[in-house]
């Protein structure tokens, strides 16, 4: 079998800038308690200020004022790694989240759809290019080789057990997943890289380690296979994004419905489906959200028309109040059954099929004023 790993460095920056249009302005993550605010995580441009993670929030404020500080959202961060599983569905039936910040997917039985593996890749990298996520990207006979690999490669493609256990040979001790004081101890007895490790006796290890750490060495090189919950994508979709600042027109309403919209049109994929109804909840700093129904005659997946709909629906609304925050939930999620069309058709750029205009003018007309002839 063959493994890839998507392994996501910054997931839980990503999940902030990719909500912003303004991503290329300075900002940092924060955690920790009141008396001790710490940054977590840094973008570019808060980098090139001098801010880096781990310092305190008062030294970072001493060195530069004009940068965002946004909370850290663990909740926000597993609901992204969620909607990865479920886009990464679409490519492989064996998915895992085993690893934090890690998507792994069996490829080798998807080849013969996606592949070979250079497209498989490129295409995989221009998707998570498009969900706004930086990523490194390693393939290996199994899954554990993969996930540590990805610790010092990107791009690396080892089609066979034996490239796999020669570029994990290279690695070093403190990259490839053991326990802190196991990796320290080895460094101190003088061994650097786990080729070293490899040549000692499996007794000695035995007697100077846990059983564990012969077990993850096992698990490393594929000699003993460690079992994965596989991801199975559920049969509702949610998202939610805070907006930077209160909005009070609709145009700024539609960068964060076209990053919503994105995300679903990436989970209906991955389920082979399609959507007829789904609702945008405006959500605003007091009162009860306003709620936005997009509903639709036959189920669709594309997002640029699941866009058009929505935003049509959203230009005939007054906004009663300035928004927080948009949630999009889509819980009518029947089998999408593509469109036949011709063979030969001579400008399908310059064509839009029935459907998809009766859509659109029932998004921007209102349901009841388009009408079918009897």
């Amino acid at each position: 079998m063959l493994w890839a790993c998507i392994l996501l460095p910054q997931l839980a920056l990503d999940s902030v800038l990719r909500g912003r249009d303004d991503p290329q302005a300075p900002l940092v993550l924060l955690s920790g308690p009141a008396q001790r605010r710490v940054l977590q995580a840094v973008n570019p441009a808060a980098r090139a200020l001098g801010l880096r993670a781990g310092q305190s929030l008062s030294t970072a404020q001493a060195l530069a004022s004009s940068f965002t500080c946004v909370e850290h959202d663990p909740a926000a961060v597993e609901q992204l790694q969620q909607l990865l599983a479920a886009w990464a569905y679409q490519f492989s039936s064996q998915v895992s989240l085993h690893y934090p910040r890690t998507v792994l997917l069996e490829v080798e039985s998807s080849l013969g759809l996606f592949g070979p593996w250079p497209l498989f890749e490129a295409r995989l990298r221009k998707e998570l290019g498009e969900l706004g996520l930086r990523h490194r990207i390693v393939l290996a006979s199994n899954p554990v080789a993969a996930r540590m690999l990805a610790n010092a490669h990107d791009g690396l493609a080892l089609n066979d057990p034996q490239a796999t256990r020669a570029a994990l040979a290279q690695m070093p001790v403190d990259r490839i997943g053991l326990p802190v004081e196991a990796a320290t101890a080895l460094s101190r007895m003088g061994l650097r890289d786990l080729g070293q490790v490899l040549r000692l006796p499996r007794d000695t290890l035995a007697r100077r380690f846990a059983a564990s750490v012969q077990v993850h060495l096992d698990r490393l090189l594929g000699l003993r296979p460690m079992a994965l919950a596989c991801y199975r994508p559920p049969d509702r979709f949610e998202a939610r994004l805070e907006l930077n600042f209160d909005v009070e027109s609709h145009q700024a309403l539609l960068f964060p419905l076209r990053r919503l919209i994105a995300d679903l049109a990436a989970f209906l994929a991955s389920r082979d489906g399609g959507v007829q109804r789904f609702t945008l909840h405006l959500e605003h700093a007091r009162g009860v959200a306003t709620p936005v129904v997009v509903g639709l005659l036959a189920a669709e997946r594309e997002a640029g028309m699941l866009f058009e709909l929505a935003r049509g629906r959203l230009e005939q609304l007054t906004l009663p109040a300035p928004v927080r925050s948009v949630r999009l939930v889509a819980d009518d999620l029947p089998a999408f059954v593509p469109q036949p069309g011709e063979l030969f058709n001579a400008r399908p750029q310059q064509q839009q099929g029935w459907e998809q205009l009766r859509e659109r003018l029932r998004a921007r007309l209102g349901d009841e004023s388009v009408r079918a002839v009897q």
